[in-house]
């Protein structure tokens, strides 16, 4: 069985690709994350995943798709759906792939973040895969929080402070962000 992963950042693929890893004969990893803002906060989680992968022999498939622009003009004026933006964007992207490579199933990283929506990425995760004709792999990885934050102080990985978008991350200095 094969499954293709989502992967957001190094640190929320430990433990997921951990559990993942005792489940599946064949796993790849896919980045795709046009969102992340800025431009060096982006390079900076892309540069850790490729580095934690080296380290664990990961097979990851690199979709180096920067597009901060579009992602923003598409969340203007309606910034109380980012999420689900993001989430569809992102989701629509691994199934396509998944469906491409012939993958068994797909899944994301998001689903092992507390701070995530975690019922709405399920709910499109599994629209998306009605879509595309590809199953999604559900796994409540949040039960791994923990241990994967743990692991990756140990291996000394770049750990972000915010989701990643040019919301959340005013979000964590106090600015309040309105909505639609």
């Amino acid at each position: 069985m094969r499954i293709l992963i989502h992967a957001c950042c190094a640190n929320c693929l430990l433990y997921p690709y951990n559990v993942l890893s005792r489940e599946f004969d064949e796993i790849y990893v896919l980045w795709y994350n046009p969102n992340i803002h800025p431009y060096r906060e982006y390079l900076k989680r892309k540069e850790a995943l490729l580095n934690f992968s080296e380290l664990k022999g990961i097979k990851v498939i690199y979709l180096d798709e920067y597009d901060i622009v579009n992602f923003t003009r598409n969340v203007a004026f309606r910034e109380s759906k980012r999420c689900y933006f993001c989430y569809s964007l992102r989701l629509e992207r691994v199934a396509s792939v998944a469906k491409k490579g012939n993958f068994d199933f797909f899944t994301t990283t998001l689903l092992y973040s507390k701070h995530q929506k975690h019922e709405l990425i399920v709910k499109i995760a599994e629209s998306v895969a009605a879509t595309k004709g590809v199953k999604f792999y559900y796994r409540d990885f949040r039960e791994g929080w923990k241990e994967g934050i743990e692991e990756s102080k140990s291996l000394g990985l770049y750990r972000q402070d915010y989701c990643g978008c040019i919301y959340s991350e005013a979000e964590r200095f106090g600015f309040k962000i309105g909505g639609d």
